[in-house]
């Protein structure tokens, strides 16, 4: 059963940590124009993510022996809110940082905590997570990819899509079945970590309408892993691929995706001599009143992570209404703009509302779909 959200403050030591970020960003990202901002979270920067890291912000909540900072889960929640904020380019670390890394301390071996960690931490080490499979869609557990014993280890066959910057990573993280069948489900499945550069793995960028290719598939052609390839236990790959799922929509990201083109709007606005129209006015009250609600209830995620609860349900609540006001805002302002075709309007701000209105059907899918998220809500509600 879903627990309370409790309103929820950030502690002062945290909140001190966005003063000395913002001074950071307002230098690192002087010039960046609105629709490069606007891809923040699959913007990939390298470069970026090594500064961030040599300022000791990656691995934020990881121990101090693994190379972390050893803070809280508030400490994250303000980095990531002003990196997301700001548009900076978070992609080449994000997946490692947020979900990986807790994934490997949680579970990993000593000799995986002491090898990857503090990789992750110095932005050496970059990855991505194997979960859908051609034809399974969200059904994460019909997956086929398997992982058979073998010489020492295990033999991995079969293919991932849809896996964000695997042509970019050194790693995966991948659910693959180790026994049994697709018609087991949540039996036989494990996680391996997949060096990407091995034989025998290929792979292909997907190409969206952007014009961009964050997304691939990836094809495992008997590549041979070692057997401290396998993550956890044998067999336990649901339990904590759920956990991993948790981190993953824990986050303030399910808000942000569209705030650069708010912004821009609203500097177009405050430009314009006369005063914006009540239809407007009425779209700002609706976006902003929803995203200050949304900030508080993934703010109070933040605080069950802090307490060492597993807010699954309630993750997947916030992931799934913010989703739903990302996807609303282009359509709003565009709705705005299209009020008032004789005011011109500036081209940072089409470029940027071309760019969202092409790519807000995907922010209902990655984390998991809709249908998914509300699927586990409702059983976190008693409603199946």
């Amino acid at each position: 059963m879903i627990d309370t959200l409790e309103l929820t403050a950030i502690p002062p030591e945290d909140e001190a940590l966005r003063t000395e970020v913002r001074a950071f960003l307002a230098d690192a990202l002087d010039g960046l124009e609105p629709d490069e901002r606007a891809r923040s979270w699959m913007g990939f920067d390298a470069g970026f993510s090594r500064q961030l890291a040599e300022r000791g912000w990656l691995g934020l909540t990881l121990p101090r022996e693994y190379g972390g900072a050893a803070r809280g889960h508030f400490a994250r929640f303000v980095l990531s809110e002003e990196l997301l904020g700001a548009g900076a380019p978070v992609s080449a670390h994000w997946i490692a940082d947020r979900q990986s890394a807790p994934l490997i301390l949680k579970y990993g071996t000593p000799a995986q905590k002491d090898f990857y960690l503090p990789r992750i931490c110095a932005a050496q080490a970059f990855f991505c997570i194997g979960m859908s499979e051609p034809g399974s869609g969200s059904d994460l557990a019909s997956i086929r990819t398997r992982a058979e014993p073998g010489a020492g280890g295990w033999r991995l066959n079969g293919s991932k899509i849809w896996t964000t910057n695997a042509h970019r990573s050194h790693y995966m993280i991948a659910l693959v079945r180790t026994s049994g069948t697709a018609q087991d489900r949540h039996q036989g499945l494990s996680q391996v970590i997949v060096d990407l550069s091995l034989p025998g793995v290929t792979v292909r960028p997907i190409e969206d309408l952007a014009g961009d290719a964050h997304f691939s598939e990836v094809f495992f052609d008997n590549v041979e892993l070692p057997a401290e390839a396998l993550i956890g236990e044998e067999g336990g790959g649901w339990a904590q691929v759920n956990a991993e799922l948790a981190f993953e929509r824990s986050g303030p990201e399910r808000l942000y995706s569209s705030v650069a083109l708010l912004e821009c709007w609203l500097a177009h606005c405050r430009d314009d001599d006369s005063d914006a129209d009540a239809a407007s006015r009425t779209a700002l009250g609706s976006i902003l009143s929803q995203m200050a609600v949304l900030r508080a209830m993934s703010l109070a995620v933040a605080g069950k992570l802090a307490a060492g609860l597993s807010p699954a349900t309630e993750a997947s609540l916030v992931k799934d209404l913010g989703t739903e006001l990302e996807q609303a805002i282009p359509r709003l302002i565009g709705d705005s703009l299209g009020r008032r075709p004789e005011r011109p309007v500036p081209l940072p701000l089409l470029r940027t509302l071309a760019y969202l209105e092409q790519v807000a059907p995907t922010f209902s899918l990655r984390g998991g779909t809709r249908e998914i998220l509300r699927g586990i809500i409702a059983r976190g509600l008693g409603l199946r």
